[in-house]
């Protein structure tokens, strides 16, 4: 069972050409996990959300065998957990799309939809998939802030946005206004390593969403 797009009509078809390295990674894990959904990843969460949470890319053993973001791997399990404390998930998160985990005036979408070898997809690469970020953020109209996870999905948050690198400088807790009035805030990305090396703790964590919400109180 894979999740379904919230936004359909932005998401990339299953068999995208546009970055022919992605291509060669997708079609040799197809060979090799014929049961792991292998395609681009689409967005995930609620249509009339006010937060939009940017990721970097599907993890190998996570969205691009579960087909659904931060699903199946360790980033996971501490950003749907503080997701729910801050009331912006429902259900149990049990790392599975077939779980009854919802996100509810949240969404995930991704500055890159396939995955990179190495996780670290190349510069090229981001550019040639900001088109989809820049569809997704568009039809979503009540999004007034967004959370970008990580410096390469701040890169291509803010350009997505119509902002400006050298005025937006990426650190944790760092918020960005864009000129359509609407607000970035950065975090460090809830990966395996960064919460091993205590760089990212579930406090700082927290305190991104925390942030968030404060913004959206009138």
């Amino acid at each position: 069972m894979f999740a379904p797009s919230p936004i359909p009509q932005t998401e990339p078809p299953r068999d995208c050409p546009r970055c022919p390295r992605l291509v060669a990674l997708r079609e040799e894990l197809r060979a090799e996990y014929p049961d792991w959904w292998n395609a681009p990843v689409n967005a995930f969460g609620d249509p009339d959300a006010w937060l939009a949470i940017v990721g970097l890319a599907p993890g190998k053993h996570g969205a691009n065998r579960t087909g659904r973001p931060f699903t199946g791997d360790y980033s996971g399990d501490l950003l749907f957990d503080t997701l729910g404390k801050y009331g912006l998930a429902t259900g149990v998160y049990e790392g599975s799309p077939a779980d009854d985990l919802a996100l509810t005036g949240a969404i995930i979408i991704n500055a890159v939809k396939c995955l990179p070898p190495q996780n670290k997809p190349t510069p090229e690469e981001i550019r040639t998939c900001r088109p989809f970020l820049e569809g997704q953020a568009a039809v979503l109209p009540n999004v007034r802030t967004f959370v970008a996870l990580g410096q390469i999905a701040h890169q291509s948050a803010v350009k997505a946005l119509g902002g400006k690198l050298p005025k937006c400088r990426f650190g944790h807790l760092a918020e960005h206004r864009m000129p359509d009035g609407r607000i970035l805030i950065d975090s460090y990305h809830c990966s395996r390593y960064n919460q091993n090396t205590g760089r990212l703790t579930p406090e700082m964590f927290e305190a991104v969403f925390a942030r968030a919400l404060e913004l959206r109180e009138p």
